[in-house]
């Protein structure tokens, strides 16, 4: 059985990456779901328990640290 080419031989191997990342992706989105799931799940739990009673929002920050009780 003849040795192949140099260009076979890079032209197998892109194939073979090209494949590891369609898998890499189909991973990610995978792990991308899961993580949806769970943040979804988190979220009914926390609700569910009093935790948090709407979704979480960012506040806005105060001027100054004088502001707090205690600084001054």
């Amino acid at each position: 059985m003849p040795a192949p080419s140099g260009e076979a031989r890079w032209e197998a191997e892109l194939r073979a990456l090209r494949q590891e990342l369609a898998e890499l992706r189909s991973e990610q989105q995978e792990l991308a779901r899961a993580v949806n799931q769970l943040t979804t799940t988190f979220r009914t739990l926390a609700t569910h328990l009093g935790i948090a009673a709407e979704p979480y929002e960012r506040k806005e920050r105060r001027e100054s640290s004088s502001n707090l009780p205690g600084f001054g």
